[in-house]
């Protein structure tokens, strides 16, 4: 990620969670994520790209120990703010970017995203990482738009103007996961130069398979 990128989310860290649309966005996705995937609180979990923890928050009683991993020291000292005022032990920061940092020697049952993957350079690379982390039989789910005419971010963004589904699908079977599965599980409506736009976020839910 970009520093410009981490600088954004940096800035934006106090005042994220105040959006409702983020707030809703979380939920639903939450509810996506259980709907497609067996839950368990006997899980470790990951969410990468965690930002402020709203996914990780809506998912916080479905799972057991939750890292939430991100690059940008704002969004982790908002997060941990949250963390510590709501008690919950079960719930760990982690300062993580998988374009620059080793894998962590943890292992888990689930990994999972919102909105992050659009904004790493190298999907294939991160897919393999994803797989790598995982433990034979672990899940993956991952939140983000598909495809669209770069309107989203505007002219300056260097990132995924989303993604196609079937492109992504193939790179998740080159990294070694199986069924690799669409579903479009929220509506995003957004203010942009060109007035009020919508854009389609999926889950792709993919398994690691058993050793």
């Amino acid at each position: 990620m970009s520093a410009t990128t981490l600088n954004y989310f940096d800035d934006k860290a106090q005042i994220w969670d105040a959006d409702p649309i983020k707030q809703e966005r979380s939920l639903a996705v939450a509810a996506a994520l259980r709907q497609q995937i067996p839950l368990s609180t006997t899980w470790q979990a990951l969410e990468y790209g965690c930002g402020t923890g709203l996914l990780s928050f809506a998912l916080h009683t479905d799972l057991g120990h939750i890292t939430l991993a991100d690059s940008s020291p704002g969004m982790l000292t908002v997060l941990e703010e949250k963390i510590g005022a709501a008690g919950l032990t079960h719930l760990h920061p982690l300062a993580l970017d998988l374009t620059i940092d080793p894998l962590p020697s943890e292992r888990y049952d689930l990994i999972f995203s919102l909105m992050t993957m659009h904004h790493v350079p190298d999907t294939e690379r991160l897919l393999r990482d994803f797989y790598a982390l995982l433990q034979p039989g672990g899940w993956l789910g991952i939140a983000d738009l598909d495809r669209e005419d770069g309107s989203f971010h505007g002219a300056s963004f260097t990132g995924h103007c989303g993604f196609d589904r079937e492109t992504l699908r193939a790179q998740g079977l080159k990294a070694g996961f199986s069924g690799v599965d669409f579903s479009t599980c929220y509506l995003m409506r957004k203010a942009t130069s060109q007035g009020q736009r919508e854009y389609p976020l999926f889950l792709a839910v993919a398994t690691r398979p058993s050793a």
